[in-house]
């Protein structure tokens, strides 16, 4: 599955990759890093980086959790893709569905990889942090996006907020392997399934992992304690998404969300939290999903759940 080979875009239809019925999922390419110090190269400087999106796709919706949370929107700007995704890739649009690229004036998100990479081979995916100076992409893996947001940015955001505490590392580090595995990327290993036996597999340890999160949240209200951590922020996405698109158009179907007292009441929590709830963008998160031709060919959107609201409630 290429976008691009040899800097060449392949127009298709979405169509995950699989490996004996399991969904393969890509390594990212670029994978430099942001430093307060510019040691790497890339000096945290406002204004210099631009953040390119989707507000359906969880993975990115990440970084603009964490963006939100370090009071980094006047420092790192955003522009959105919109969210069905076409024969070549991610396109900009209209601001309805989406933004217009605000720096080079670009259709497809493919011409933002060839301008990093002329001769790219790989797919083009969001998110993308992009530098305007050096007119290259910096990194498109959002697991490492959010660490230079967390703290690379300290001297122009808000400082006061740790993500990533020194002493709670081994344990966040270890529930985020866990949970990318089961759940994160396990809605997706279901979803996209080719046999039984990996569907299988996959639903099942999907929600012995969901099981496993609930019993936790029974002795303390986050992942990690009493605060929110990165591992919370990085199990969010696919929690906020789960009953509105892997329920049924994955088959995550054995239960719902909201079936899960704690975890629902976890989900609520964080949304709540201040500046969350504008990066929730249901519309996106519905067009994006239920615009897959594998699982959904006649492209028809449902109308609920009404999650917007439930999840507002105080």
């Amino acid at each position: 599955m290429k976008d691009l080979v040899d800097g060449v875009v392949r127009e298709r239809p979405f169509e995950p990759e699989t490996e004996n019925g399991e969904f393969r999922r890509e390594e990212r390419t670029f994978r430099n890093w942001i430093t307060a110090d510019g040691s790497s190269g890339f000096p945290a400087e406002p204004g210099r980086y631009h953040l390119y999106v989707s507000l359906g796709c969880p993975w990115a919706h990440r970084t603009l959790i964490v963006r939100a949370l370090k009071r980094l929107e006047a420092v790192i700007s955003v522009a959105v893709v919109e969210p069905i995704i076409g024969p070549q890739g991610w396109a900009f649009g209209e601001a309805s569905r989406g933004t217009a690229d605000p720096l080079y004036g670009k259709q497809y998100l493919h011409e933002i990889y060839t301008m990093a990479q002329p001769s790219f081979t790989g797919i083009v995916t969001v998110p993308v942090l992009w530098d305007r100076r050096e007119r290259t992409i910096v990194n498109n893996e959002s697991s490492e996006i959010i660490r230079m947001f967390n703290s690379a940015f300290d001297a122009h955001g808000d400082a006061r907020l740790d993500l990533y505490p020194r002493p709670l590392r081994h344990e966040i580090d270890a529930l985020n392997a866990w949970i990318y595995d089961r759940v994160n990327n396990g809605v997706y290993q279901a979803g996209f399934a080719s046999t039984q036996a990996a569907y299988d597999q996959a639903v099942d340890r999907l929600f012995a992992a969901l099981d496993e999160l609930e019993r936790r949240l029974s002795d303390q209200p986050y992942l990690v304690g009493e605060r929110p951590t990165e591992a919370d922020w990085r199990l969010f996405p696919t929690l906020v998404r789960f009953d509105m698109a892997y329920h049924g158009l994955f088959k995550c179907n054995i239960r719902r969300l909201v079936d899960y007292p704690r975890l629902w009441e976890y989900t609520r929590r964080l949304y709540q939290v201040p500046g969350i709830a504008e990066t929730v963008r249901f519309d996106h998160i519905k067009r994006l999903y239920y615009s897959l031709p594998t699982l959904n060919p006649n492209g028809i959107i449902p109308k609920g759940p009404d999650l917007e609201n439930r999840l507002g409630q105080p």
